[in-house]
Parts: structure tokens; C-alpha cells; sequence
């Protein structure tokens, strides 16, 4: 840290009332963004009000510390990131001031996430058009400062042409609102002697003097974002500052706020698919496409839809894509459906023979297919035997270019030995491709440069723009003067100079730019720690350092709402809680340059404690995340021959004191909800305002030796129910209506004598030589029945989960473990084909149902949808994320306020206000028990349900 830090954070933190951070953990974290650069800053600001930003930059200026403004980090081009004072919009200046449907306007602060701002314009009819695939963490402020577009781009437009007016700050502590100025107007503010009166001298004569070289050299090109915005200081163009604003990536002002224009939104949609040969054919027909008032023309490549096969063979949107080896989306919007669909079958008309097509009308099928598009980026990161990188991310050429550049891209990746994954708003002639560069090496370095130098050529020659949405950047800054005349240039650096004359605001963006080969983030921060795992990560080789680079950023994890990932951050908004963050300083302390003591980092450590191990991110991070893993590998090392916390103890051996327990349930009950129990949670680690789960009177192991197991029919078939801890021990009653259920349906099912566990518990505690010993131990225990062919039923999600996949993460080799993992299935995928044995239930319970996190990101919930159809029962999956329990998480002290938090974001609303007869479905223990102690519900196992149905349940 430079010299003047130590003064620098004393000086903000007593003059602002945001946080002031200059820890190496929070540098860490915002030492890069979604690009593939890395400067590490002097420290990070999340200002509470306008005045800490006016405060902020008077203070940095005072210091000579540079200023970078940073919404979502989501940006790819190394705009969000810089050596200096870090200022964090997101956290705390996400306020909608004001909406005007009648004018069609709202008054934003920087930090709103752009997904807010249309929920909160929706009920007028109204969105923002700009719509990156980053809708639902980007912010307004970041997409003022990257002129970003989105799918929408071909009917609304970029950032650029909906912005009405910006509130802005100076570095010399100046404050104005700038938008489209009359000459009167003009000539009235040149003529104040003030600060703003010499700014707008500067400019009007910069326009002057550049005015028809702008007019020459600005490309004739609606996704034209790189460099600054002259053309906006234009008489044509209104001399609209604010519009000229717009793009410059924080280098000239920060904006304070923003007035941006809404636009009315169709509220029907149609899309029309169109199927093509190969990639040049479709972008060949996108000319013949435009001009029909489509909303969207969207390309998406053979290569593409490739990775979404292998990665999700089940995806929903495969079946809905028409023959072909490359496609367009073309979304259309009506009034009402019939004019959405007469839209759809224009465009369908215009291909005629030219394409197949297939018509959608369904938002699910449409969504389906916009995932596919939204998230490529990440989907095409990781292909079969390479990593992919941005880079040369978003260049754009006039549409009837496009097939001809096209083309000769390709010839120029294959001139270099390069692969590339190419999609995008071809509508626009915009492409986005991740590529194979190698950014490991200084050899793969220069090569790098000497792609992107060819590439730029190659884009100017065809009349486009080395960016068309992400701004320039590190990435591309440099190579605008291959875009670019001199004068234009220089002309650029009179616009900077204008408004910045000291360099303090994110110095290196568009003028005078560091060489894009710098500041690679995976050159200059190699690991210098050995990142072999204990687990076999087989996804990544077990190489932890590889498994860290999955994370490209992108921010997925920062969502709010939807799916599962990241419960954590959803109920800190810290950065070092998402699954970003945390990887982010797992690659900080594999690098070992700010984050330094390796396995014993307390960085990671405490980043890692909130993580609850949900596994969310799994599923929902478009490049495989697996936090919940990387977390129990870290906490092996990280406490190897070491004391661990208590309740590593008390709850990561929780299988070997219930088997203690056992003998005497009754007596453990009263003792742990007794006058003791208070001071032996305390002693176990355990947050005093958590009840222990009651033991059962009898576990489901010994009701069963007690029984005379029945012989199945001819139809059925032998099966073994799995007695997890949780079911053996609390729930039995879920193991009995299981065993009611499948010898109903004609199995013969049995379960083991002798104890069994998979070894969760020693898992999420990062004590995996136990872990290892237990799920072996299990698997050649279970031997002898696998030998004969019968699968193993598992009843606890995690457990089966656990069985099916991470254990063997823990004993690869292990054939007795293999075995194992490829006889396990969950209760529902075992006898939902059996479903047409039983009279369907036309009307059934009301539910809601809550799928355990575990289930939602390894094991799906399309058997127990079927099965809760035949059961009659008219279920709503909550789409709620994480109960925020979480197996041992929710009860460790510490984490009761974040675990609350975690199920008050929509579990426990949607609980209370259910009917009072609407059951509650939740297969998971930890589920069953946070709603046991946080409402008065009673939830049941689909086991139970299925057995309520056959009318066997003694529950």
C-alpha cells in the first residue's frame, strides 16, 4: 500500500458515514472485476449519501489517489477496476427517487439494479430499454458509465439514447446537471466565469474545432461505444452533455444520479426461431430481418448450444429449437396475443424457405430459450478441454456486414490456432466470443495482444467498432487509435481534460490507456501455493487453482431473487459473501501476494463461514462454481492438527453422539431442553436461541428389526432404504411411511442392521479423512446387496446427494463407493415409474413445496413433480432459495441472524400466508426444522404425502 495509506483511510473513514475499507481482504476482493484484469486498489468506499462521494473525491484528490467507480463489477472490458480509492455505488445508493409514467421518466441514484427499475415501472407499462444479460445485478450507474446495450437494442436503442439528464460530480468538487442544452442556453452558461461556465467554453469549442472531423470518422453504426460520445456535443445532437457522458467508464465525472427515459414494453411477446446451416447463413438473412419491428434479433451458435447440451441434458430449452446448426431469436411484442403472433408469423414469412422456424408463444418456453442467450458467457468459459476468455468480447460491424465479417474471423482464429464460441445480438451486428487464449503465459501474452490488434483491423475495415456494449477499457482503450484518425484522439483527450484536467477519475480508460497485454490478471497473480486437493474435484483435475479460475466474474451469485445461489449474500449484500467474492480470495490466497498465509488465511476463512454449504451455485453459476466443495477443502487444511471450533465437534460427529443417544432418547431430550441445555449449546458451539431437535423414541434401524419385512410381489422389486442419520434418528416416521409406501407398490425393501452414514457431517466440516473412512465403510457395507442388483432409496436429500456425488469426490477409485453412487436414487425417482401401478388422485392436499437446495443443484425435482401429480396433489414450488438452516450452519454460533435472514427472504413469508390446509412439503431435515422453529407449520416428506395417498400413513 502506498505510504499515505494508513492516513488516507484514517482521514474517510472520519469524514464519511459509509464504511471505509483498506484491509487486503476487501482489496482482494476488488482487485478485479468480470474482465481479465487485476490492479489491486488502495482501498474500497461504499458512500451512504452524495456528500461521502463529494467528500470521498476531495479527499482522494487532496492524497493524488486516483477514483474508480465500481456498480456490480460486472464489467468485461477492466472498467470497474483500478490502483487507486475504489468507490462502491451498489451498497447503499440504490434509491428510486422518482417516477414520472406520464413523462415517461425516472430519477435514479447510480447503484439501482436495473432489474428494480423495471419491477418498479412495470405496473405502468413501462421499462428500461438497455437490457445487458446482466439485468438482474448491473447497475443504472455502470451502464451509464459502459453505454451498455442488451438483447432489446434493435427496437430501444443503447444507454446513450435513453438518458434525459445526469447529476455529476467534478474532481474539483464542482456539481452540475447536464443534459441537452439550447444555443441560448449554451451561450448563458459560457458566460459564467465560474467552473461550469469554463467547462462549457471548453467543449463548445472542442466541438467547434472537431465537429466535421466527428461527422468523417465516427462509423455510421448503431452499437458504435467505443471512445467518447463527441458526436453528442453535435447541433444536430441538441449539444446534450449528459448523453456525451454517457460511456466515458467514470473517466471524466461520477454521477451523482440520473434521469433516464422509459419506453413503453409490449405486453405480449412472441418469438419466432429460425434454424440455419451454419453461423455465416444466419447472420447472411439478418438484413432481411430488421426493419420488421422485431424487439430482438439474437444469434446463438451451434458451438453454444453444444455446452448447454452436455452440461444439462435435460434443459428445457433444447426440444424447443428448430433443425440446424446455428439460430436466431427473433422476439417480437403485441398488444395482445393475436398481434404478437401475427408478428411472429411476419418474420417467419420474410425467411420462407430460407430457414426452418418454430413459433413460440409460452413465457416458459421463451425464458427457456433467453437463459440460453443470457448466459453464454458463462455457458462458453468452460468447453470440452480448454478454458475461454474475453477479450476481444463485443466488437460490432454494420448488420449487412456481419456474415462477411463473420467469415473472416474465423479465418483469422484459426490463422492464430485459436477456438472461439461466437453468439450475440446479430440484429446489430454485435458478436460476443470467448476464445481460447492462453493468458497463463507471457508467450500467450503477446499473442494475445497480436490477436486483438489483428482482430481490431479486421472490424474497422468492415466500417464497425472494437466495442459495441462493454466499453472500452483496458481491454480495448489501446486500440482506438486503429479505430480512430489522431486528431480524433487527441480530441478525446481535450474532452477528458475538460472536465478532469488532473487525471483523478479512473485514469487509463479511453485516453491515454495501459497496453492490454498489462495487468493479466492470471499472469501477474500465479499461485504460488500448491493447489492440489484432497478431493478429487474431477471436474478441474484436483486442481484448486483451475477451479478458481471458473469464476469469470460475471456476478450471477449477486442475483436477489430466483433460484438458490447465493443465500449468503442475499442477506449480507457483502461482496466476500457471494460465490464471486469467495473465489476471488481463494485465487488471492493461492497467488499469496495480498492474501499471504496461505491455507491458514482468516480472509478466506471468515468469507468461507457464512457460506452454508448449499451447493446452489453448482447449479445456478453458468460455469460450475462449487463453493460448498472448495469450502470443505479449504477447512481440512486450514484446520489440520489444529483445535477446531466446538461445534466441528459437536455437530460434525453429530452420527456418533446420536448413536449414544439412542440408548437413552428420553433421557438426552430432557437434558438438551432442560436448565443445562443452555450452557451445553454453548460448550457444542451451538447458538443458544436454536432448540435441539428431539430424538425419537425409537430410531427407524430398530423399528425395523422389530418388523418381519414382507417379500414384495412378482412386480415389485428388492430395494434398500437408506436409514440417514436424520431419519434414523429424528423423522423416523418419514422412513416408516417410505417402507408403507414401497411394499404398497410391491417391493421387497430392506434396510441395514448395522449403522450406516455417508459422512455429511464430517464433510461440511472439512474433516474429510473421516468423511472418506465413513463413506467407504457405508459402501462395503452395502456391497453385498448392490451385488444383486438393488438400489439404494434415499429419503434425506443431502445424504443422497452426498452418496450419489460427493463421495466420490472422496474416494474416487473406490469401486465399492462407484457402486454405490450408481445404485442410489431419491424415493421419488424410484417409484415414480411405477406411478400407473396407482389410481391417480384427481383432487389431492393443496402444498407448498420447498426442494431442498442439495435436490435443486444435483438431483432435480422432475420425479417428484410427477409423483406429487399422481398423488393429486396441487403443489407450488417455492422458488425461494436456500431455509437458510442448512444442515449444522444455521444452529453454529454465529450464524442464527444470517440463517433467519436466509429464510425471510421468501420461505417463511410464503409459508405464513399459505391456507391453513395447505400442507408444506419439505423433504430436507434442515428445511423441516427451520420451519418447525419459525412458524406453526407441520411440514411433511413427499414419502409421507405418496403413503397418504395409498391411504397407509401412520403419521
Amino acid at each position: 500500500m502506498p505510504v499515505s495509506s494508513d492516513e488516507l483511510a484514517a482521514e474517510l473513514r472520519g469524514a464519511l458515514s459509509g464504511p471505509a475499507r483498506f484491509d487486503p481482504g476487501t482489496r482482494a476482493l476488488y482487485s478485479t472485476d468480470a474482465s481479465n484484469y487485476r490492479q489491486v486498489p488502495v482501498g474500497v468506499v461504499y458512500p451512504r449519501t452524495e456528500d461521502d462521494v463529494a467528500a470521498a473525491v476531495a479527499i482522494a484528490r487532496r492524497h493524488g489517489v486516483p477514483i474508480t467507480g465500481r456498480g456490480a463489477g460486472t464489467s468485461i472490458a477492466g472498467n470497474a477496476v483500478g490502483p487507486g480509492l475504489v468507490l462502491e455505488f451498489a451498497r447503499y445508493l440504490n434509491r428510486i427517487v422518482d417516477i414520472d409514467p406520464d413523462r415517461r421518466l425516472a430519477r435514479v441514484q447510480p447503484g439501482v439494479v436495473l432489474d428494480s427499475l423495471r419491477a418498479a415501472v412495470a405496473d405502468h407499462g413501462l421499462t428500461f430499454g438497455p437490457d445487458p444479460s446482466t439485468h438482474s445485478r448491473c447497475t443504472l450507474g455502470g451502464m451509464i458509465g459502459n453505454n451498455a446495450c442488451g438483447t432489446h437494442s434493435v427496437a430501444w436503442g443503447k444507454t446513450v439514447d435513453n438518458v434525459h439528464s445526469l447529476d455529476v460530480l467534478l474532481s474539483d468538487g464542482t456539481r452540475l446537471e447536464v443534459g441537452a442544452t439550447s444555443p441560448t442556453e449554451l451561450d448563458r452558461l459560457c458566460a459564467r466565469g465560474d467552473r461550469t461556465g469554463r467547462l462549457y467554453q471548453e467543449l463548445r469549442t472542442l466541438r467547434d474545432d472537431v465537429g466535421d472531423l466527428v461527422r468523417r470518422s465516427f462509423p455510421d453504426l448503431t452499437r458504435r461505444v467505443s471512445g467518447y460520445n463527441l458526436d453528442q456535443l453535435l447541433p444536430e445532437n441538441g449539444f446534450h452533455l449528459a448523453r456525451a457522458l454517457v460511456g466515458t467508464e467514470g473517466s471524466c465525472a461520477a454521477v451523482l444520479g440520473a434521469t433516464v427515459e422509459l419506453v413503453p414494453s409490449p405486453p405480449v411477446r412472441s418469438m419466432t426461431v429460425l434454424g440455419f446451416s451454419d453461423t455465416y447463413a444466419a447472420a447472411d438473412e439478418v438484413p432481411r430481418l430488421r426493419g420488421l419491428g422485431a424487439l430482438a434479433i439474437e444469434g446463438l451458435s451451434a458451438e453454444l448450444v453444444d455446452v448447454v447440451r452436455r452440461r444439462n441434458p435435460a434443459s428445457p430449452a433444447l426440444p424447443l429449437l428448430p433443425g440446424g446448426r446455428s439460430w436466431l431469436l427473433v422476439e417480437c411484442g403485441g398488444t395482445d396475443q393475436a398481434e404478437a403472433e401475427a408478428a411472429a408469423q411476419r418474420i417467419a414469412a420474410a425467411m420462407g424457405e430460407r430457414a426452418e422456424h418454430v413459433i413460440h408463444t409460452a413465457p416458459a418456453r421463451m425464458a427457456a430459450l433467453w437463459k440460453i442467450r443470457e448466459e453464454g458467457s458463462g455457458y462458453s468459459t468452460r468447453m470440452a478441454g480448454s478454458e475461454r476468455w474475453s477479450g476481444w468480447e463485443d466488437a460490432a460491424v454494420p448488420p449487412e456486414r456481419l456474415g462477411a465479417y463473420l467469415r473472416e474471423f474465423d479465418a483469422l482464429l484459426a490463422r492464430f490456432g485459436r477456438r472461439g464460441v461466437t453468439y450475440g445480438h446479430y440484429g446489430d451486428g454485435c458478436i460476443h466470443v470467448r476464445i481460447d487464449f492462453d493468458l497463463l503465459s507471457a508467450p500467450g501474452a503477446t499473442d494475445y495482444r497480436a490477436f486483438l490488434e489483428a482482430a481490431a483491423d479486421l472490424v474497422v475495415a468492415h466500417g464497425g467498432s472494437v466495442s459495441g456494449e462493454h466499453g472500452d477499457g483496458q481491454a480495448r482503450s489501446a486500440l482506438l487509435t486503429r479505430m480512430y484518425p489522431p486528431e480524433v484522439i487527441k480530441a478525446f483527450e481535450r474532452f477528458k481534460a475538460a472536465f478532469d484536467p488532473d487525471d483523478l477519475f479512473n485514469p487509463g480508460q479511453i485516453v491515454r490507456p495501459r497496453p492490454v497485454d498489462t495487468d493479466l490478471r492470471l499472469l501477474v497473480a500465479p499461485p504460488r501455493l500448491p493447489s492440489r486437493t484432497t478431493l478429487a474435484l474431477h471436474a478441474d483435475d484436483g486442481d484448486l487453482a483451475a477451479a478458481t479460475r471458473r469464476c469469470v466474474g460475471m456476478g450471477k451469485c449477486l442475483n436477489t431473487t430466483g433460484g438458490v445461489m447465493c443465500p449468503s449474500y442475499r442477506a449480507t449484500k457483502e461482496e466476500k459473501h457471494s460465490t464471486r467474492g469467495r473465489a476471488h480470495l481463494l485465487f488471492e490466497m493461492l497467488a499469496g501476494r495480498l492474501v499471504r498465509r496461505g491455507w491458514r488465511s482468516p480472509e478466506v476463512r471468515d468469507a468461507l463461514d457464512l457460506c452454508l454449504s448449499c451447493k446452489g451455485c453448482k447449479s445456478d453459476c453458468p460455469v460450475d462454481v462449487d463453493m460448498a466443495t472448495y469450502k470443505a477443502e479449504f477447512l481440512h487444511h486450514h484446520y489440520r492438527r489444529r483445535i477446531r471450533p466446538a461445534a466441528h465437534y459437536s455437530m460434525g460427529f453429530l452420527p456418533l453422539w446420536l448413536a449414544v443417544g439412542k440408548h437413552a432418547p428420553r433421557l438426552a431430550n430432557r437434558v438438551l431442553s432442560g436448565p443445562l441445555a443452555p450452557a451445553l449449546k454453548r460448550l457444542g458451539g451451538i447458538d443458544t436461541r436454536r432448540d435441539v431437535p428431539k430424538l425419537a423414541a425409537q430410531t427407524l434401524q430398530a423399528w425395523w428389526s422389530d418388523r418381519r419385512p414382507t417379500t414384495g410381489t412378482a412386480a415389485g422389486a428388492r430395494v434398500v432404504l437408506f436409514p440417514d442419520t436424520f431419519t434414523n434418528h429424528f423423522d423416523t416416521h418419514i422412513g416408516r411411511d417410505a417402507v408403507a409406501a414401497l411394499e404398497a407398490l410391491g417391493h421387497a425393501v430392506r434396510i441395514p442392521r448395522e449403522p450406516v452414514c455417508c459422512g455429511l457431517t464430517w464433510h461440511s466440516t472439512g474433516q474429510l479423512g473421516i468423511a472418506r473412512t465413513m463413506a467407504r465403510r457405508t459402501a462395503r457395507l452395502l456391497r453385498p446387496q448392490l451385488d444383486q442388483g438393488m438400489p439404494v432409496v434415499g429419503l434425506e436429500p443431502s445424504c443422497t446427494a452426498f452418496l450419489r456425488n460427493d463421495a466420490l469426490e472422496l474416494a474416487p477409485h473406490d469401486p465399492d463407493v462407484q457402486a454405490l453412487a450408481a445404485a442410489t436414487k431419491t424415493f421419488a425417482e424410484w417409484i415414480e415409474p411405477t406411478r400407473t401401478q396407482w389410481q391417480r388422485i384427481e383432487t389431492g392436499p393443496q402444498a407448498l413445496v420447498q426442494v431442498h437446495c442439495h435436490q435443486y443443484a444435483e438431483l432435480g425435482f422432475a420425479a417428484d413433480q410427477a409423483t406429487l401429480d399422481a398423488t393429486g396433489t396441487r403443489a407450488r414450488v417455492l422458488d425461494s432459495g436456500c431455509c437458510g438452516l442448512a444442515g449444522n450452519f444455521g444452529f453454529e454460533r454465529g450464524h442464527y441472524d444470517v440463517s433467519i435472514a436466509c429464510a425471510e427472504q421468501a420461505l417463511l413469508p410464503a409459508v405464513r400466508g399459505a391456507a391453513p390446509d395447505t400442507e408444506i412439503v419439505a423433504d430436507g431435515f434442515s428445511c423441516r426444522t427451520q420451519l418447525r422453529q419459525t412458524t406453526d407449520a407441520e411440514p411433511v416428506h413427499l414419502a409421507t404425502l405418496v403413503a397418504r395417498a395409498l391411504d397407509l400413513s401412520g403419521s
